[in-house]
Protein backbone atom coordinates (compact mmCIF):
# COMPACT_ATOMS: atom_id res chain seq x y z
CA UNK A 1 0.00 0.00 0.00
CA UNK A 2 2.66 2.04 0.74
CA UNK A 3 4.41 1.58 -2.87
CA UNK A 4 0.89 2.48 -4.38
CA UNK A 5 0.48 5.26 -2.77
CA UNK A 6 4.13 6.69 -2.94
CA UNK A 7 3.56 5.58 -6.89
CA UNK A 8 0.51 7.70 -6.51
CA UNK A 9 2.27 10.68 -5.78
CA UNK A 10 5.29 10.20 -7.60
CA UNK A 11 2.97 10.00 -10.70
CA UNK A 12 1.64 13.38 -9.87
CA UNK A 13 5.07 15.05 -9.74
CA UNK A 14 5.63 13.75 -13.09
CA UNK A 15 1.85 14.21 -14.28
CA UNK A 16 1.55 10.87 -16.77
CA UNK A 17 5.63 11.61 -17.63
CA UNK A 18 5.12 15.21 -18.37
CA UNK A 19 8.45 15.88 -16.85
CA UNK A 20 10.78 13.77 -18.19
CA UNK A 21 13.49 14.76 -15.71
CA UNK A 22 12.56 15.63 -11.95
CA UNK A 23 15.53 18.26 -12.29
CA UNK A 24 12.96 20.26 -14.89
CA UNK A 25 13.09 22.90 -12.24
CA UNK A 26 14.61 24.64 -9.22
CA UNK A 27 12.93 22.92 -6.19
CA UNK A 28 11.96 19.78 -7.40
CA UNK A 29 13.92 17.47 -5.17
CA UNK A 30 12.71 19.79 -2.19
CA UNK A 31 8.96 19.59 -3.40
CA UNK A 32 9.18 15.58 -3.83
CA UNK A 33 10.60 14.69 -0.48
CA UNK A 34 7.74 17.27 1.25
CA UNK A 35 5.18 15.56 -0.94
CA UNK A 36 6.32 12.15 0.20
CA UNK A 37 6.59 13.42 4.44
CA UNK A 38 2.76 14.61 3.97
CA UNK A 39 1.34 11.89 1.62
CA UNK A 40 0.57 9.59 5.12
CA UNK A 41 -1.74 12.58 6.49
CA UNK A 42 -3.18 13.21 2.91
CA UNK A 43 -4.18 9.58 2.36
CA UNK A 44 -5.76 9.61 6.49
CA UNK A 45 -7.70 12.73 5.53
CA UNK A 46 -9.10 11.23 2.66
CA UNK A 47 -9.91 8.07 4.18
CA UNK A 48 -11.16 9.85 7.02
CA UNK A 49 -13.46 11.78 4.08
CA UNK A 50 -12.29 15.04 5.38
CA UNK A 51 -10.16 16.32 2.09
CA UNK A 52 -11.14 15.03 -1.26
CA UNK A 53 -9.20 16.18 -4.58
CA UNK A 54 -11.18 18.96 -6.57
CA UNK A 55 -11.44 19.36 -10.26
CA UNK A 56 -8.20 22.01 -10.36
CA UNK A 57 -6.00 19.34 -9.04
CA UNK A 58 -5.90 20.28 -5.56
CA UNK A 59 -6.96 19.40 -2.34
CA UNK A 60 -10.02 20.87 -0.56
CA UNK A 61 -11.84 20.61 2.69
CA UNK A 62 -14.95 18.44 1.82
CA UNK A 63 -16.82 19.08 5.54
CA UNK A 64 -16.52 21.64 8.76
CA UNK A 65 -13.68 19.75 9.96
CA UNK A 66 -10.26 21.39 9.03
CA UNK A 67 -7.88 19.21 10.25
CA UNK A 68 -4.31 19.38 9.20
CA UNK A 69 -4.82 23.13 7.35
CA UNK A 70 -1.24 23.33 7.30
CA UNK A 71 -0.53 20.16 5.68
CA UNK A 72 -3.55 20.66 2.68
CA UNK A 73 -2.36 24.02 1.99
CA UNK A 74 1.47 23.21 2.15
CA UNK A 75 0.26 20.11 -0.49
CA UNK A 76 -1.66 22.22 -2.62
CA UNK A 77 1.19 25.15 -2.63
CA UNK A 78 3.78 22.65 -3.85
CA UNK A 79 1.22 21.02 -6.10
CA UNK A 80 1.10 24.46 -7.56
CA UNK A 81 4.75 24.81 -8.48
CA UNK A 82 4.80 21.57 -9.74
CA UNK A 83 1.84 22.53 -12.01
CA UNK A 84 3.55 26.13 -12.77
CA UNK A 85 6.96 24.23 -14.20
CA UNK A 86 5.34 22.01 -16.12
CA UNK A 87 2.81 25.06 -17.89
CA UNK A 88 6.31 26.68 -18.66
CA UNK A 89 8.10 23.22 -19.84
CA UNK A 90 5.04 22.76 -21.99
CA UNK A 91 4.06 26.60 -22.89
CA UNK A 92 0.37 25.70 -21.68
CA UNK A 93 -1.49 27.37 -18.92
CA UNK A 94 -1.37 26.50 -15.19
CA UNK A 95 -4.89 25.91 -15.31
CA UNK A 96 -4.92 23.36 -18.25
CA UNK A 97 -1.82 21.29 -16.56
CA UNK A 98 -4.07 21.22 -12.64
CA UNK A 99 -7.42 20.38 -14.84
CA UNK A 100 -5.49 17.54 -16.69
CA UNK A 101 -4.10 16.30 -13.41
CA UNK A 102 -7.52 16.33 -11.64
CA UNK A 103 -8.51 13.94 -14.70
CA UNK A 104 -6.07 11.28 -13.89
CA UNK A 105 -6.40 11.66 -9.86
CA UNK A 106 -10.14 10.41 -10.61
CA UNK A 107 -8.86 8.16 -12.29
CA UNK A 108 -6.51 6.50 -9.61
CA UNK A 109 -9.14 7.54 -7.31
CA UNK A 110 -9.46 5.16 -3.94
CA UNK A 111 -13.26 3.60 -3.44
CA UNK A 112 -15.32 6.34 -1.59
CA UNK A 113 -12.39 9.25 -1.87
CA UNK A 114 -14.00 12.45 -2.28
CA UNK A 115 -14.13 14.12 -5.76
CA UNK A 116 -15.69 17.02 -7.47
CA UNK A 117 -17.22 16.78 -10.82
CA UNK A 118 -16.62 19.38 -13.74
CA UNK A 119 -19.57 21.17 -12.29
CA UNK A 120 -18.27 21.65 -8.55
CA UNK A 121 -20.50 18.94 -7.36
CA UNK A 122 -18.87 16.41 -4.79
CA UNK A 123 -19.14 12.66 -4.99
CA UNK A 124 -17.86 9.58 -2.77
CA UNK A 125 -16.02 7.23 -5.59
CA UNK A 126 -18.18 4.46 -6.29
CA UNK A 127 -15.25 2.55 -7.39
Amino acid sequence: MKNKAFSIIISMIMLGGLIANASAFAGADGIKERMKARLPVILSLKKQGIIGENNKGFLQFVTENKAEQDVVAAENSDREKVYQAIAKQQGSTVEAVSIRRAFQIVKKAKPGEWLQDANGKWYSNPN
